[in-house]
C-alpha cells in the first residue's frame, strides 16, 4: 500500500479546485520549465505509517496544504465510516437551504417526543421528561444547528437532516459540488442501531420504546459481528479525499454564501468534543475548525488548521477503522499523525 499512490493526479484536481495552475498557456519561447511534481519524501511516508501503525486498525488520511495543493494521502480512497464527522456534509445542506431562502435560521423548530434520539447530546438526556406526551420545546434552527457541531448531539442532528431535506438532499449538494466518494445514507438513530446490531427498519417511524425492547438481545458476541459488518458497509462513510475536498471547497470557494460560511466555520472553530484527536499535540492557541466522528471500532476528525505566520492553512482528514484498541489510542493516533503533518508542512 503506498501512501504517494495517485499523488499528482490529486494534487492537480485539488489545484484546479482551488483556483491554481489556471494560468494563460504561454508560447514555447516564454514557457518556463514546468515546476517538479510534489512526491512525499520517503521519511514522511515511513513515520506516518509507524504512527499509524499504533491504532492496530486501518487508518485513512488525506491532507492539502491549500496555499500551494501540496497533498499527502494514506488509502486516500479507501472508505471509512465518517459516524458524527457526516454532520459537516448535513450542515452545508441546511445552509445552502437557508441562502436559498428555503428556511431561516430564526425559524423555530417544534422538538417531539419521538424526535429525541440516543447517542451523543444533551437533547434527549434533559428534556426527554417522563411520563410527558410531548416536549413543549422548540428550538430554532440555528440553535439545532450549533448543537449538532458544538457537542454532536444526536437528536439535533436528525432534526437537521430533516430540515436539510433528507439524505438524498444532502448526496444531491455533494454532487452539485463536485464531491465525490462521500455519501450520506441514515439519520444517526438508524445508523447507531445498526453498527450494534439493534434491526430498526428505516422505513418504520422511530420509536425509543421498540428500540429499547430490542437493545435487550443485544450481546458483546452480537455487537462485535455487527461492528465488523458496519464497517464493511459502503453506507455513510467518505474516502479521506472527499471529506479534505469538501473541506476545501467550505473554506476557499463560495459554496455558501458569506453569512453562512462565516457562521458555519465559527461554530467549526468552537467544537467542543474531540479535543484529543486533531488539537491533541497541536500548540497551544492552534487555531482548529473540525468536526469528529466515533462509533464502533472507528474514530475520526476532519478540520481546517491554520498554520502559525504566513505558512497557510491544511484542511485534514483522518479515520480510523477496524481498531481494537481502546479510544483514547485511537485519539492518540489522530493526533501524532496530524503533528507530524503539521510540523512538515510548517517547516517546508
Amino acid at each position: 500500500m503506498k501512501l504517494a499512490t495517485n499523488l499528482l493526479t490529486f494534487s492537480v484536481l485539488f489545484c484546479t479546485h482551488l483556483g491554481i495552475a489556471q494560468k494563460p498557456k504561454l508560447s514555447k519561447a516564454t514557457a518556463p520549465a514546468p515546476a517538479p511534481a510534489f512526491t512525499v519524501p520517503v521519511r514522511l511516508e515511513q513515520e506516518l505509517f509507524r504512527l499509524s501503525n499504533l491504532s492496530a486498525g486501518k487508518v485513512g488520511i488525506c491532507a492539502v496544504h491549500l496555499e500551494s495543493g501540496k497533498t499527502i494521502t494514506q488509502n486516500g480512497k479507501d472508505h471509512f465510516p465518517m459516524a458524527s464527522s457526516y454532520k459537516v456534509a448535513i450542515a452545508t445542506q441546511l445552509l445552502s437551504r437557508v441562502d436559498s431562502g428555503s428556511i431561516t435560521l430564526a425559524q423555530l423548530v417544534p422538538i417531539l417526543k419521538t424526535d429525541f434520539h440516543p447517542g451523543s447530546g444533551m437533547l434527549s438526556e434533559r428534556f426527554n421528561w417522563p411520563n410527558s406526551l410531548n416536549s413543549d420545546l422548540s428550538l430554532s434552527v440555528r440553535s439545532l444547528l450549533e448543537l449538532m457541531l458544538l457537542i454532536s448531539d444526536n437528536s439535533a442532528t436528525d432534526l437537521c437532516l430533516r430540515l436539510a431535506g433528507g439524505p438524498a438532499a444532502v448526496n444531491a449538494c455533494m454532487k452539485r459540488l463536485g464531491v465525490e466518494g462521500l455519501q450520506v445514507n441514515r439519520p444517526t438513530a438508524w445508523l447507531i442501531a445498526d453498527c450494534v446490531g439493534i434491526p430498526m427498519d428505516i422505513n418504520q417511524a422511530w420509536s425509543p420504546a421498540r428500540y429499547d425492547s430490542l437493545a435487550k438481545f443485544s450481546t458483546p458476541a452480537t455487537r462485535e459481528a455487527s461492528y465488523v459488518a458496519f464497517e464493511n458497509d459502503i453506507r455513510d462513510t467518505s474516502t479521506p479525499e472527499a471529506m479534505t475536498l469538501l473541506l476545501t471547497k467550505l473554506y476557499t470557494q463560495p459554496v455558501l454564501k458569506p453569512d453562512s460560511k462565516t457562521l458555519l466555520l465559527d461554530i467549526m472553530k468552537r467544537c467542543e468534543t474531540g479535543l484529543a484527536r486533531l488539537k491533541g499535540a497541536l500548540p497551544p492557541d492552534t487555531e482548529v475548525l473540525h468536526k469528529t466522528g466515533t462509533i464502533g471500532l472507528t474514530a475520526s476528525d476532519v478540520g481546517i488548521i491554520t498554520l502559525p505566520g504566513d505558512a497557510g492553512h491544511v484542511a485534514i482528514s483522518v479515520f480510523v477503522k477496524s481498531s481494537k484498541k481502546e479510544g483514547p489510542v485511537r485519539e492518540r493516533t489522530i493526533a501524532e499523525v496530524t503533528r507530524t503533518i503539521y510540523d512538515y508542512f510548517l517547516f517546508q
